[in-house]
């Protein structure tokens, strides 16, 4: 059989879906994508209101530079050269109600002597910290889902940097946190509901902005799932939009296809899922694919929070704003009964001119919460408290904003709230959660298994099987499963740069 009449079917139209339908269409498949929204990319998305657009999801794309880690595995599934990435010299500002603030910068070297103005008596935990980041600067996180031998190379090449390593995944950033004095430095590490998060995702954050390789698309996520999009297409691929998967078909354990929720059965060679992982294993595949630790994973495994964003169109040029300004607020937030605030953040999207209306902005407050029940409850049973709710959380967010910047609030044209309902249903990701299982330091970044036991010619891509989530776990998982699946049917797996030229393997 020629590869080019295997056909490969993907359920999840979102970043890690459209990667594996690129590299697999590549390959020299017939792959379809299904997608069950009305547009593809699932939690990379924005939205319109008034003509302004909302971003949900991009803070900066791992890859952004050709030279840096992912980024010539970006280049593989969109041309990424397209766009325009700007790296903001202060990634983030901390302000306090009584006046103080605390700026963090992007590049180490700032960063490291704002710190140390700051807080000198945290000099000896601020030096460490800053030496961390340059010791991992060069780290090449894309080597490790590679093939062997490569893999091998570049494990060989991380000897020397494993102390390093181990030293920062093993703490949490709650456990962290609590090494320095400055209140400001504490609450920007500790970050509240991702406080579990092993430390270690800060310290690559930073070495990936110091190097310039962590910058922010223009045109948010879109514009990235658009790039993916027309690769995909233009390598021959199909992308169904509204194609809601109902079923994983399975016969004598090998998966055979996928049933729609209208009744269509489509059937392919492979299957894939790119799609919710606690959906694909318990409801796509009724539960009978699985072990105790897969069980256990889901059961025990803390994901990363739901979230409610109020997003506000204000008639005001805030470039003179900090790009990501979090308010440390006197009187918390009660965003519901189980979660409260201490910190507001704002994301004023001045550095994206597609954003708004010249001499306007878009401005949004991401608000975490595992609360996730409650919102789904409340938007199901009693519709107007739903919307009475999400009012009263828009308010005080809004009154935050006014205190900072007084008379904002005459000068704002529209407010959108979006809950874990809202992310719920339009996504489907389980418990409404932001991105999936959160990299502890039991976790780590590790990929886990892509297979499911006793089950053939299926895999799972994205999120949900690489902790951390975001879009580099979706390039990543997708390039891994589609060159396995290559491996085993004797295909050669030789992607291509979008601009045509073969790439290493």
């Amino acid at each position: 059989m020629k590869p080019a009449s295997r056909k490969i079917v993907i359920i999840g139209g979102g970043v890690a879906g459209l990667c594996a339908g690129v590299y697999a269409q590549a390959s020299g498949y017939q792959v379809e994508v299904l997608e069950q929204g009305s547009v593809p990319g699932g939690l990379a998305t924005s939205w319109k209101r008034a003509g302004y657009t909302f971003e949900t999801c991009l803070h900066w794309l791992v890859g952004s530079s050709p030279d840096g880690a992912l980024g010539a595995q970006w280049r593989e599934v969109c041309d990424l050269d397209k766009l325009t990435f700007v790296y903001p010299q202060e990634f983030q500002r901390l302000e306090t109600e009584d006046g103080r603030a605390l700026r963090i910068y992007s590049h180490v070297d700032q960063l490291e002597a704002e710190f140390l103005r700051e807080s000198p008596r945290d000099a000896e935990e601020i030096r460490a910290f800053a030496s961390a980041i340059r010791g991992l600067a060069d780290f090449p996180m894309e080597a490790l889902n590679e093939a062997w031998p490569r893999k091998g190379l570049a494990l060989l090449r991380l000897i020397p940097k494993l102390p390093l390593l181990q030293h920062w995944a093993s703490m949490s950033a709650a456990e962290y946190g609590k090494r320095f004095e400055h209140e400001l430095i504490r609450r920007f590490i500790v970050d509240g509901a991702t406080s579990g998060m092993s430390v270690i995702a800060l310290v690559f954050m930073f070495a990936w902005m110091s190097r310039k390789n962590a910058g922010y698309p223009i045109g948010g996520s879109k514009a990235v799932v658009r790039l993916i999009v027309e690769r995909f297409r233009a390598l021959g691929g199909t992308l169904r939009l509204m194609a809601k998967a109902d079923e994983i078909l399975v016969e004598n354990n090998v998966a055979v296809g996928v049933r729609l929720a209208d009744g269509e059965t489509i059937h392919a060679d492979w299957v894939i899922s790119a799609a919710d992982g606690h959906a694909t294993i318990y409801d796509l595949l009724g539960g009978k694919y699985r072990d105790e630790a897969i069980d256990q994973f889901y059961e025990k495994q803390q994901v990363f929070p739901s979230y409610l964003q109020v997003s506000i169109g204000v008639a005001q040029d805030l470039s003179a704003e900090p790009g990501l300004l979090s308010r440390c607020v006197t009187e918390p937030l009660r965003l519901d009964p189980e979660t409260v605030l201490h910190d507001v953040p704002l994301r004023i999207f001045h550095y994206d001119p597609t954003f708004a209306p010249p001499g306007k902005t878009a401005v949004t407050a991401f608000l975490p919460t595992y609360n996730y029940a409650y919102w789904l409850d409340l938007e199901r049973s009693d519709t107007k408290r739903y919307v009475a709710e999400k009012q009263r959380v828009a308010e005080a967010v809004i009154a935050t904003l006014d205190r900072r910047m007084p008379g904002i609030r005459e000068r704002i044209e529209t407010i959108d709230v979006s809950t874990p309902a809202s992310v719920v249903r339009f996504t489907g990701n389980w418990k409404g959660s932001m991105e999936g299982f959160l990299p502890t330091p039991g976790t780590g970044f590790g990929t886990r298994r892509q297979t499911v036991p006793g089950l053939g010619r299926f895999r799972m891509v994205g999120q949900w099987v690489q902790p951390g989530g975001g879009l580099p776990s979706g390039l990543m998982t997708a390039r891994a499963a589609i060159r396995a699946i290559c491996r085993n049917d004797h295909v050669p797996f030789v992607p291509k740069s979008a601009s045509g030229v073969d790439q290493a393997a």
